[in-house]
């Protein structure tokens, strides 16, 4: 397993880390979840991702009852606040109140002092962002967090935060947005700006929830117990990655994953780790087979011209709109 520094930090990173969206308590239990950690840590994996709000608050505590027993400072931990954990007006957002009490409540769900990554889950439009930097930086000094990060921000509000970051004398080090092979919004105006202000991406989903597997074919069934299968069997078509044109593009990847001797799944991973800025891929896993797979993607370097076929099929369904960072203008 190869280690990437985030962003221009001293932190040292697993260039694959394992998240825990959409399994740990929702899609696994928790034998299941920690058969996965355990695999992970066996092959070289050292950073965990996950957020408050996954699974309703339970993914942090299968994450934390997996890693029980771990040499705390052998791992990188990062979690994140903005999504409801609640019901009530404060349970969510990133006002001063929230962060202070979602911090704690991770961390105990955790069972760890501290994280080393604390990350606002989105950008908050409701609350100034003067009072969401003043907190993650009494976060930091109180050791509950070594680091900050943000997830989904557009460039000039990454580029207020770590301004404020800098006078508040914390460091800002990481962006965790969408990227894929399909999906390459961050390209034109958030890496740049990233590699100006020294951030790293931590990318969620390199595989683009599953498509790029390759296990979606257009006009047939979806594979059984599927993310993307209908209660009748079929192909959910509902999905911006489902489309005819993209589904059949996917398999004429099928080819090039083969000439590098990796699955179709290491391969789109391996492409997303081209990209300097990017410090690391999250990959997730129901199964511990799954994570053998994708760690095949560590340290692989694919060659200048087989990046241009890639880009020869796919073509017109890469979506690159920079305007297209995950935002919500209201809170959820």
């Amino acid at each position: 397993m190869e280690h990437r520094k985030l962003g221009s930090s001293g932190l040292y990173i697993s260039e694959i880390a394992y998240g825990n969206w959409f399994t740990h308590g929702e899609q696994i239990d928790q034998a299941a979840a920690t058969q996965c950690v355990k695999q992970a840590l066996d092959l070289g994996i050292t950073t965990f991702d996950t957020a408050d709000a996954y699974a309703g608050t339970r993914a942090e505590e299968a994450l934390g009852e997996a890693l029980n027993g771990t040499r705390r400072e052998s791992v990188e931990i990062f979690t994140k606040a903005y999504f409801p954990t609640g019901d009530g007006r404060n349970d969510r957002g990133l006002s001063r109140k929230h962060l202070m009490e979602s911090i704690n409540s991770s961390l105990r769900r955790l069972r760890t002092d501290y994280v080393d990554l604390y990350q606002a889950h989105r950008y908050d439009y409701e609350t100034p962002l003067e009072e969401t930097m003043q907190a993650f930086a009494d976060i930091v000094r109180a050791g509950k967090a070594h680091y900050i990060g943000v997830s989904e921000w557009t460039t000039d509000e990454i580029r207020s935060g770590v301004t404020l970051a800098n006078e508040l004398g914390v460091q800002l080090i990481s962006n965790q947005p969408q990227y894929s092979l399909l999906w390459r919004v961050i390209e034109q105006e958030i890496v740049p700006l990233s590699e100006e202000l020294g951030i790293g991406q931590i990318c969620w989903s390199p595989l683009a929830q599953g498509v790029l597997t390759g296990k979606y074919a257009p006009g047939a069934a979806a594979p059984q117990g599927s993310r993307f299968g209908a209660d009748n069997g079929d192909l959910k078509n509902d999905h911006r990655f489902l489309s005819g044109d993209i589904l059949t593009r996917v398999q004429q990847l099928k080819p090039l994953a083969e000439e590098t001797g990796l699955s179709m799944a290491a391969f789109a991973i391996a492409w997303v780790l081209q990209n300097p800025n990017v410090s690391a891929a999250i990959v997730g896993a129901s199964r511990p087979e799954q994570l053998v797979d994708n760690v095949q993607a560590s340290g692989v370097k694919l060659d200048p011209e087989l990046l241009l076929r890639i880009d020869e099929i796919l073509g017109p369904v890469v979506e690159r709109d920079p305007g297209k960072v995950e935002s919500f203008k209201t809170r959820p």
